[in-house]
């Protein structure tokens, strides 16, 4: 029998469709169901890749008994936190604010006007390993809501009150300079110098952190920093985070050595970290990061890119359910494929064992990474290292086959604007920097479709999910949609992407900004409010929308000479400068714009013939160099009629115009 669900078009809804739990989508029929029944509401929130929402959903959600419990006492709310990330902003903060922590599933019980005043994460069937089980909270929350209503009631309005004060941030000063050196120290003091990373388990990317430190490197001649991002982009890549057989990274490692990963696969991850390594080679020269960039976006085109051309949200973890299933191998698997002296070459390369190698994973489970470097096995083996290289990758090559044919993990074809945004700015950027045009005329399709199609009611839409845009969107739609259009205009030249990127940031101005305290909103003036609106720039597996924005902003006024752009950025700094202040290192990507701002910040005019050998040699000349603080735009003349030349303009200094390209480097240093 299928609940309210079974009409929505989330993926992770419709997983829920045919539980016996009387689901309702977020909405006003659910709210009024409440009031009018006099019932507290349970709200779930989770996402389709998620292993333990799949797991709570097993033990609680079908279950007979549990959701006969749950229909009795609550009116039950399931949301898609990608699909209303507004929602789960405002629940979230206020388990954190209850709880201390944080994550999803997303377990809150709130009054029938949306007032939380019990909230968790996973909760098992019956209580168990300190845990307090569904089959025995949900009769205490029956009886207090029946006999001690009015104390619930206060505690609720309470929280609904430390919720607001903590979501209030009053402006400060200018951000201090000083803020990237403390931020910097920050992350120093926390990297693992064995392993890479920064602190102990469970291990994440951190790829904007990345990227922060190589801005630091850059500005102020630390090699300290630089050597920390090769370090954590050296051992992922060799890790078990990534996908060796099909390429791309997995959520994050659940050990300190980056071998055991929780295996959901985020376009995000794909987005930030192929710009990571993308822009360390850029430093560094190093071709294996260069050939991690390539086959995370080749991942990307081959899994998670749609028919419309944008791309899907996540690969699950689980498949036949059980997590990592699709990724695992037995040495009687690996033997089943390859003969024996790939299995005895594998077996070496990749740290496989009969016990198996992934410790928490069942018996005889190994996960494939590179157990050593290339040359130190190259060595032990005797073997020279192209050898080993294309040995390697024939033995891959042959478990992607045999691999394919297994059960994939569900895939999550629903299409954010703000992740596409993401991967927009990312295939951009990859295609200028690894000179791939093939990323670049992906990212176009995925823009173009975006820019032609994806609008409600003339906006922006959230959501292109079977064939139609849904939801308003967010602050991060506009804004990481901004940041691909940027790279896209400084990648093919094409003005409708800077004409585009404008527009949409008026929009974002007129429609999120906090006249008040400065910032911008997570939701536009005319979205629904729940509780409170929020307005941050902290960053979590993403960057904060408020400084991505910033940055944005910085770069469109010096690509279009409007110095308000500016002048509005300063103003988000100014906004969130005292949260910075007490925590440098979780702002890394606003402080990433400091450091632009204060770069001095360099714009590049090219004046030539776009199809010309000296363009193109002066525009490449560019790109080859991690030059983060410069920004480039071209003036189109007519083929022929004068050698073309770059103007650099260095904050308030401008150069003469020059025809020699070690003059214009001479300038951006």
């Amino acid at each position: 029998m299928c609940n309210r669900l079974a009409g929505q078009t989330s993926p992770y809804l419709l997983q829920h469709a045919d539980n016996p739990v009387d689901w309702y989508p977020w909405g006003e029929e659910a709210f009024d169901r409440a009031r009018a029944e006099d019932k507290p509401v349970f709200l779930s929130i989770g996402y389709s890749s998620c292993h333990w929402c799949h797991v709570m959903a097993h033990e609680s959600f079908e279950d007979e008994e549990v959701a006969a419990l749950m229909n009795h006492a609550f009116i039950n709310v399931k949301v898609d936190r990608e699909e209303l990330p507004h929602i789960d902003h405002v629940y979230m903060q206020a388990c954190q604010i209850m709880t201390g922590s944080g994550g999803w599933p997303l377990t809150v019980i709130m009054t029938p006007d949306g007032k939380p005043f019990f909230a968790a994460t996973y909760l098992p069937r019956n209580s168990r390993h300190g845990l307090t089980g569904m089959k025995e909270l949900i009769p205490v929350i029956e009886r207090l809501w029946i006999e001690k209503r009015g104390r619930v009631v206060e505690e609720a309005d309470e929280i609904v009150r430390i919720v607001q004060r903590a979501t209030a941030i009053r402006p400060g000063d200018h951000l201090n300079p000083d803020l990237v050196s403390q931020a910097c120290a920050e992350l120093k003091e926390r990297h693992n110098a064995e392993l890479g990373g920064f602190g102990d388990a469970p291990k994440f990317p951190m790829p904007h952190a990345l990227m922060f430190l190589l801005r630091c490197s850059r500005q102020a001649g630390d090699p300290e920093a630089l050597s920390m991002v090769v370090k954590t982009l050296d051992a992922m890549q060799r890790g078990g985070i990534y996908d060796h057989v099909g390429y791309g990274f997995h959520r994050y490692s659940t050990d300190r050595k980056w071998l055991v990963p929780h295996f959901e696969k985020m376009l995000y991850d794909q987005a930030l970290l192929a710009m990571a390594y993308a822009e360390t080679f850029q430093v560094t020269g190093r071709k294996d990061f260069r050939k991690t960039a390539e086959d995370t976006v080749t991942y990307v085109l081959e899994d998670l890119a749609t028919e419309d051309g944008l791309f899907s949200s996540a690969r699950d973890a689980d498949s036949e359910g059980e997590e990592g299933r699709f990724y695992l191998w037995t040495m009687n698997g690996i033997g089943a494929v390859l003969d024996e002296d790939d299995t005895a070459l594998a077996r070496e390369a990749f740290g496989l064992r009969e016990e198996g190698n992934a410790p928490g994973m069942g018996k005889g489970m190994n996960i494939i990474h590179l157990a050593q470097g290339p040359d130190a096995l190259a060595r032990k083996l005797g073997l020279d290292v192209d050898t080993l290289t294309a040995r390697l990758a024939h033995i891959l090559g042959r478990l992607r086959q045999a691999r394919s044919l297994r059960n994939h993990p569900l895939k999550d074809t629903k299409a954010l604007t703000d992740w596409n945004g993401l991967m927009i700015a990312a295939l951009a950027r990859c295609g200028t920097v690894l000179s791939r045009p093939d990323h670049i005329a992906a990212a176009k399709r995925a823009a173009d479709f975006i820019l032609d199609r994806t609008t409600v009611d003339g906006r922006l839409g959230h959501i292109f999910m079977a064939g139609e845009f849904r939801f308003d969107a967010g602050l991060d739609d506009h804004a990481y949609l901004t940041w691909g259009l940027i790279e896209l205009y400084e990648a093919t030249f094409e003005r409708r992407y800077l004409d585009e990127a404008v527009r949409l940031s008026s929009d974002l101005m007129e429609h999120f900004w906090d006249g008040s305290g400065g910032g911008f909103f997570s939701t536009s003036h005319d979205t629904e409010t729940t509780l409170v609106r929020i307005r941050s720039a902290y960053d979590n597996a993403v960057p904060s929308g408020n400084s991505v924005a910033m940055l944005n902003l910085l770069r469109l006024a010096d690509l279009t000479g409007d110095g308000s752009l500016r002048e509005r950025a300063v103003d988000i700094g100014k906004a969130f400068s005292s949260q910075v202040k007490r925590a440098p290192s979780a702002f890394v990507f606003m402080l990433g714009a400091l450091v632009y701002l204060n770069g001095p910040p360099a714009s590049v005019v090219i004046a030539g013939d776009p199809e010309g050998d000296d363009t193109r040699e002066m525009v490449d000349a560019f790109r080859g160099r991690f030059l983060p603080h410069a920004v480039i735009r071209l003036d189109p003349a007519e083929p022929g009629r004068h050698p073309s030349t770059a103007r650099v303009c260095t904050g308030s200094i401008c150069h003469e115009p020059t025809m020699e390209v070690e003059k214009m480097l001479e300038h951006l240093a």
